[in-house]
């Protein structure tokens, strides 16, 4: 018993010495960096002064600049010709109509750039909105994404700006550096995606339009093309854990031109407007949904003002209606012209 206990002593004290001596060493080597000062070591700060956060670099903070260089634009070009239409014709499978109301923009020599603005009801809007929008302006496309949530991360803002040439901006306010900046890319020749509701739709049915693209058809003098896109909130809507195949829609409107003294609320209407009589086109046909515009009757987005059960049963029986989701066209009646005179 002894002699174990005489063992254990002799090993701490072995232990002790090998400390000591990495520490002595320890010492030697870092004494130099001791006398040493800025920039080898962070600079010493004075009692009493407080040192001014570093500038954020995420967020609406987040330069992009680099992701319109040449060698950006190659990768995002094969990004968007391969990987993600290999991906979105698998998942989404969209049908595009609505193409003859941009011919004559697109056969234009240089087509002038374009604020796209569709209604947003899943993350999958952007990739089928991408693969939907006519070649003229599809590769010098940039994507407004919300910087709370595409930008708050260094991996996430990288990808976001590489793969779909998205630019940060605030959900609530387009304030004036995003503004500026959106100005600058259309003066460039840039087209603009965004999304008015500054969201997506929580429950399916569409939210009310924010300011945001009116302010820059406003600030760059640009024409709104209104966009219905039908189907993604029940392939992959928000809070769902895992996208669902199925089938979707995208209608594209005619241009709208913002007047001379327009005010950004009235335009933002006529914005909400023609993306309601997309929406009533994608179940019923144009005509149907012309009349209904001319008589202001046409059905509320935004659903009805309930809550419940009958918000969701009122949002199911629309999606009967709908071509999106379906394996077969649903049952739909010969447009009413009217009754003819005899």
């Amino acid at each position: 018993m002894s002699s174990d206990r005489t063992s254990l002593t002799r090993g701490l004290r072995q232990a002790e010495r090998v400390a000591g001596a990495a520490e002595r060493v320890v010492a030697a080597v870092a004494a130099p960096l001791r006398r040493t000062g800025f920039p080898w070591r962070a600079p010493t700060v004075p009692r009493g002064v407080e040192v001014p956060e570093e500038p954020s670099t995420l967020g609406a903070d987040y330069d992009t600049e680099w992701a319109r260089r040449p060698s950006a634009v190659l990768s995002r070009a094969f990004m968007i010709a391969v990987p993600m239409r290999l991906f979105t014709a698998a998942i989404a499978r969209p049908e595009v109509l609505g193409l003859d109301r941009l011919a004559d923009l697109a056969r234009e020599d240089e087509p002038e750039p374009l604020i796209f603005a569709p209604s947003h009801h899943s993350h999958l809007d952007t990739m089928v909105m991408i693969q939907a929008i006519p070649r003229a302006w599809r590769h010098d496309l940039v994507v407004a994404a919300a910087a709370d949530y595409f930008f708050d991360r260094r991996w996430k803002a990288a990808f976001s700006a590489l793969a779909l040439n998205a630019i940060p901006i605030d959900r609530e306010s387009t304030g004036r550096r995003s503004a500026d900046t959106f100005r600058d890319l259309v003066a460039d020749g840039h087209s603009l995606l965004i999304y008015p509701e500054g969201g997506r739709s929580p429950d399916g049915w569409g939210q009310p339009f924010k300011g945001g693209a009116a302010y820059l058809a406003a600030r760059t003098g640009a024409r709104i093309v209104p966009v219905h896109i039908e189907g993604t909130g029940a392939i992959f809507g928000k809070g769902m854990r895992r996208p669902r195949p199925g089938r979707t829609r995208v209608i594209f409107g005619r241009p709208i031109t913002p007047g001379v003294d327009e005010s950004t609320r009235r335009l933002n209407q006529r914005i909400e407007q023609a993306v309601a009589r997309l929406a009533e086109e994608s179940i019923s046909d144009a005509w149907t949904a012309a009349t209904a515009a001319a008589s202001g009757t046409l059905p509320s987005r935004t659903g009805p003002a309930i809550n419940g059960w009958r918000r969701t049963w009122l949002l199911n029986e629309r999606r009967r209606r709908e071509v999106s989701g379906r394996r077969s066209r649903p049952q739909r009646a010969w447009p009413n012209l009217g009754d003819r005179e005899s």
